[in-house]
This record gives C-alpha cells, sequence and structure tokens, in this order.
C-alpha cells in the first residue's frame, strides 16, 4: 500500500503533462493547399511554440468527416474557401460560435457568420477579365450587362458546379429577386463562346489566347496567372461601380463542436486576423486581407481599389440551393 500513493501521485503527474502537451498543438482541416497555409502556421508556431498540425483535402469529405468522427474528432477547426462552404459546415452542426472581440475589431461584420461561428481570412474578388486586345474598359458596367446581346459569341464562364459561381448567383438572387436573377443568368448562358471550363486559370487562358473576350473569375487565379506570365494580354475590370459593388468572397475558419483543444483554438483563430498573419496570407496568394486596415500587396494593389458588395456573404450560403436550381433551369453546366 505504501507504493499505491507515489504510484498514483505519477499517474496524476504524467496525466497533467500529457494534458499540457496536448494543449501545445492544434488540429485544422483544410481545404487550402498546403504552401498557402504552412507559412502562416510556421509563423504562428515560432511566435507562441504552439504547434498546428494541418490535414488537407476537399471542404465536402473534411466536413463529412468531422460530422462522423462526433466527438472524437482530433479537428479542432476548419479552414476552407468560400462562404457558401462554411454556412453548409454551420447547418450540418459541426461548428460552435464563439465570442471574440478581437475578431469584432479586425474583421467587418459581412465577413463573418451572424452566429459567429465562422470567420473571414482572407477576400477574392470575382470579378469581370476582359481582353486587352478586342475589349475597352468603357464598353464594360455591370455582372448584369454581360447578359446583354452584344456580347453573345464573347463570354467565357467557369462550370456552374462549382461554389464560387453558385455564391456568385445566389447574390443575384439576394439583390434582383429569383425572376431577374433567372433573365440574367439565362442571358449569360446565351451569350457562352464556348463550353465552360473547369477553372478559372483555363478560362483566363482562353480569353488570352482569343477564344473569348470576356468572362467572370476570381482575382487570385489571374493573380498567380500574371505572375508567370507578365504579357498576359487580360485585365480585370471593377464592375457595379455606381450600384452594389464587386461580388466579394472569402476563404474563412470555424471552430469544430467538439473541438479538443477550443481556447488554444481560438488564440490560433484570432491571431490569423491580425496585421501580422494578414500580411502573410495577402502575399503568398495575391488576396485580399479580411482585415480593413491591412494592405493588400504591392501586385495586387497595382490593380486599382473598388467598391465591394456589403451584402453579407453568407447570403451565399442561405441561397446556394435555389441558385443552383436556377442555374440547372438555365442550362449552365
Amino acid at each position: 500500500m505504501r507504493t499505491a500513493k507515489p504510484l498514483l501521485a505519477a499517474l496524476a503527474l504524467g496525466l497533467a503533462v500529457t494534458s499540457v502537451q496536448a494543449a501545445e498543438e492544434v488540429v485544422v482541416y483544410s481545404s487550402r493547399i498546403d504552401e498557402l497555409i504552412k507559412p502562416v502556421f510556421d509563423a504562428y508556431t515560432a511566435k507562441t511554440g504552439v504547434k498546428v498540425k494541418f490535414i488537407t483535402d476537399k471542404e465536402a469529405p473534411l466536413m463529412q468527416r468531422i460530422k462522423a468522427e462526433g466527438e472524437n474528432t482530433p479537428a479542432d477547426l476548419l479552414l476552407t474557401v468560400d462562404a457558401g462552404n462554411l454556412w453548409q459546415a454551420e447547418q450540418m452542426g459541426i461548428l460552435q460560435p464563439f465570442d471574440s472581440p478581437v475578431l469584432d475589431r479586425n474583421i467587418p461584420p459581412q465577413y463573418r457568420s451572424s452566429t459567429d461561428s465562422w470567420t473571414g481570412l482572407s477576400l477574392r474578388a470575382r470579378t469581370i477579365f476582359y481582353s486587352t486586345e478586342r475589349v475597352k474598359p468603357e464598353e464594360l458596367s455591370t455582372y448584369e450587362d454581360l447578359a446583354d446581346p452584344k456580347w453573345e459569341g464573347r463570354l467565357c464562364l467557369r462550370t456552374s458546379k462549382k461554389v464560387y459561381n453558385q455564391s456568385l448567383t445566389a447574390t443575384l438572387i439576394e439583390t434582383h429577386g429569383a425572376q431577374k436573377a433567372e433573365e440574367i443568368v439565362k442571358g449569360w448562358v446565351d451569350n457562352l463562346a464556348t463550353d465552360v471550363f473547369a477553372d478559372d486559370t483555363a478560362l483566363l487562358q482562353a480569353i488570352d489566347a482569343g477564344q473569348c473576350d470576356v468572362g467572370v473569375a476570381n482575382t487570385y487565379y489571374y493573380g498567380r496567372l500574371h505572375k508567370e506570365n507578365p504579357e498576359l494580354r487580360v485585365k480585370p475590370f471593377w464592375p457595379n461601380q455606381n450600384d452594389r459593388g464587386v461580388h466579394v468572397n472569402l476563404s474563412g475558419i470555424g471552430l469544430t463542436r467538439h473541438a479538443p483543444h477550443p481556447e488554444a483554438a481560438k488564440q490560433l483563430v484570432e491571431w490569423m486576423t491580425t496585421e501580422e498573419a494578414q500580411r502573410i496570407f495577402a502575399d503568398l496568394n495575391q488576396e485580399y486581407p479580411a482585415n480593413p486596415g491591412v494592405k493588400p500587396s504591392d501586385e495586387v494593389a497595382a490593380w486599382g481599389s473598388f467598391k465591394a458588395d456589403s451584402i453579407p456573404v453568407e447570403v451565399a450560403g442561405k441561397r446556394q440551393a435555389e441558385a443552383i436550381r436556377l442555374m440547372d433551369r438555365v442550362g449552365w453546366n
């Protein structure tokens, strides 16, 4: 019996040490490619000593994995792109809200969940791109104008299967109502120069090659392509500057419902909205910082400033199913 107390004490101490060690690691399930997030996490580890383990996959499998793991999930955070995906994760019940004065200060409310279940970290404009050889900027005006017959046989679009286009369509429904939005999107489909593209990079290359004259894509794809080819004969145009503004979406992060290390995870999220982390995001991927107090990279700033749509981005999720049905009806593949 004399040896029992020391043994129990040793076991208790061992458990305490294990608990402290566990709290020094945060696990992130991420749908972003490794090279875009590893430098951010490495910087946090260097600053705090907290290790960040991340597992990458497509957003749908990650969300299903968190749901299936339930209370046994090792994931503290879900990091993914597009408010539509984050809203879907919230509806699945795999995220939990958390209040944070830091997030309130750093990230505008339209880039956060109204229930505090997720926050934006970086922004991208889904804007109009045009051929500098065949289109004059003054010919362009709004997303809606791309449905005009003058663009017949001149427009390129990415597949409707991608959440980016679903979110853009969702904001059209929010702005104009379902009937008018359907007329606009049908006009886009009627004006297509070719079949839809699998990704934005191919779309931008098609404009450069003369396959079409105008298209809609995310700014960071243009940033990557322009960096590889400074002679690219394509430029961005900021539509709807006299009304609602440019459609902006985001990459964002949420705290999982059964996060093993919720406090450590919250601290990581808060740091990711600070100037230090926001600059890393912006410089790595030619994205816009979600924190308005942080300037974009010089390359991104060179594209010019614009007025962004003030519609809360969670609308992209709330109207996602409606948007998909609309796109199906007009034959947007």
